[in-house]
């Protein structure tokens, strides 16, 4: 979801992590550079070849941006996180009505 808005680097991507999960998740180099050469491999995101200007940047950072079928599979995934969210409000409601409960 971090790249869902445009190209990143490592250290980008888990700022962005912190900022979406309001401070709730943070990433650790090894378990963020873990998961991107996971979703490397599947397809999900790649390396960008665009880059800020080099006098803003630093030439040893990795950009990365998402794929088509990463932004298909993140749609699927807010898809499914949104019907849990349903069945749990209903559910939580269903629990209100009933006595003693």
């Amino acid at each position: 979801m971090a790249l869902a808005t445009g190209d990143k680097h490592g250290y980008a991507i888990m700022q962005e992590v912190e900022v979406l999960t309001e401070g709730a998740v943070t990433m650790g180099p090894g378990t963020l550079y873990g998961a991107i050469k996971k979703m490397l491999k599947a397809g999900l995101v790649e390396e960008s070849d665009e880059r800020p200007d080099p006098e803003l940047d630093d030439e040893r950072r990795r950009y990365y941006r998402i794929t088509g079928l990463g932004s298909r599979v993140l749609e699927a995934e807010i898809s499914r996180m949104e019907q849990i969210a349903r069945t749990a409000r209903a559910r939580q409601v269903i629990a209100m009505r009933r006595p003693g409960v």
